[in-house]
């Protein structure tokens, strides 16, 4: 049986933890950063985790892990 391929969108945007948890980066915080608070601002620079329904869909992106 052929090698399954890893998506490529998937391994570039999220990490795995050493614990087998993922994580990955919010959205909004590249441009027009002038309407949003700081705190908002400071939140969106933080790794956020994969919701709990998603990691399925993740695992089967990303067959031999990361």
């Amino acid at each position: 049986m052929p090698k399954m391929k890893t998506r490529k969108a998937a391994a570039k945007r999220f990490k795995e933890t050493g614990t087998g948890k993922f994580v990955h980066n919010c959205a909004y915080g590249r441009h027009i950063l002038t309407k949003k608070s700081a705190k908002r601002k400071r939140r969106l620079g933080q790794t956020a985790g994969v919701k709990s329904s998603e990691i399925r869909r993740l695992k089967a992106s990303l067959p031999y892990g990361l």
